[in-house]
């Protein structure tokens, strides 16, 4: 525990505490956009210590809850064409598209197969050169810098037969469009560290400067995300909101900057479809001219049903802010973490998972009463 046990102090937590405590004088809704953030306040029980001048709403952080159903169902089509080995995350597996899942697919006998890295997907197609190999690219920022040096390993060796379906998403322009949806009141964003490790903290300033909204790039222990909040209280009372670094043992202004190269030598931006969001501008990646042999879109040609949504289910309010994952009528009845049926129950990074197996306050016990 060195170096982390300092961060989970009681003695410490009451302290942060008290001081939010003191500093808040006003109701507020603070999002914390990260799914880990979410699963790391529910485990510690934070909801519940923090002042009633408080709301934490979990936002759009999990990649795999805000991948559209369309771009699901691509991937299970592209799964089931002609000597094809899709290779893909292990939380993307029970991740229900609109007729299927990776995991249906797999019990029918398409090769799908779990990796832990894009690494991992190229020495399967080096493996198997008759197949085409493709690996399901979903994540954010902190996961694009890996790929694009893998898509850089595969044209230095020139490998023929690998590909990725790159539903990569990025993150601050998503904050910009829940501010201009209008549906909920955010008071300040409690920003990832992740993301912001690769990004660092320029690419947020628009939300102090154009939209006063402030933000605090925050770690993921308790002790992180109680000063975080305790920053964001203090620019709300003071009515000075700017973008700050909580996580600065991770976290520096300029980000990674070697990161960020090979992030922007492989994808340039598009637009990407947000589940619950929609369509917004700029906040995909895909690949450059240079490397789209390497675009499974470009590939395969494939005839898609209309996407359709599981009837009843409120992820994308969730992953809005609009609902806590304890209002959706599914929640810890029909959907559970053994039979989901939205992937904000799947992922480990989820809100209703993360509500679901952490809270017993919103948990089955209580859904069901």
């Amino acid at each position: 525990m060195k170096y982390i046990s300092e961060f989970r102090k009681s003695s410490a937590l009451k302290k942060l505490i008290e001081k939010i405590e003191a500093a808040s004088t006003m109701p507020v809704n603070l999002m914390e956009v990260c799914g880990t953030h979410t699963v790391a306040i529910s485990r510690s029980g934070l909801r519940h210590a923090l002042p009633e001048t408080i709301t934490l709403l979990s936002g759009p952080g999990c990649p795999v809850c805000v991948t559209a159903n369309r771009d699901t169902d691509k991937a299970i089509a592209i799964a089931g064409q002609p000597d094809v080995i899709m290779t893909t995350f292990g939380d993307m597996i029970k991740v229900p598209g609109s007729y299927s899942s990776f995991a249906q697919e797999k019990a029918k006998g398409r090769d799908i197969r779990v990796v832990y890295s894009p690494l991992d997907a190229l020495k399967i197609a080096q493996q198997n050169p008759d197949k085409k190999v493709v690996f399901h690219a979903v994540g954010f920022e902190t996961t694009a810098p890996t790929i694009a040096m893998t898509i850089i390993m595969a044209e230095k060796e020139n490998i023929s037969n690998f590909f990725i379906l790159c539903l990569h998403k990025t993150v601050p322009l998503v904050l910009k469009a829940l501010i201009d949806l209008g549906e909920i009141d955010i008071h300040g964003y409690i920003l990832p560290g992740h993301v912001s490790s690769v990004i660092g903290l320029k690419p947020y300033e628009f939300l102090a400067d154009d939209y006063g909204m402030p933000g605090v790039i925050t770690g993921f222990e308790p002790v992180d995300i109680l000063q975080g909040i305790l920053m964001l209280i203090e620019q709300i009372e003071r009515n000075e909101p700017k973008i700050e670094i909580q996580y600065r043992r991770v976290v520096h202004p300029e980000g990674n900057p070697s990161a960020i190269k090979v992030m922007e030598e492989v994808f340039e931006p598009c637009d990407s479809d947000w589940r619950g969001i929609g369509v917004i501008p700029n906040t995909g990646l895909k690949l450059r001219e240079k490397y789209s042999r390497f675009d499974a879109e470009k590939v395969f040609s494939l005839e898609l049903k209309p996407p359709i949504e599981p009837r009843g289910c409120s992820c994308g309010e969730v992953l809005r802010g609009v609902k806590f994952p304890y209002e959706c009528k599914l929640f810890g009845k029909v959907c559970n973490p053994e039979n989901p049926i939205g992937p904000c129950m799947v992922s480990s990074e989820g809100a209703c998972a993360a509500y679901y197996r952490y809270d017993a306050t919103y948990g089955v016990a209580s859904s069901q009463r």
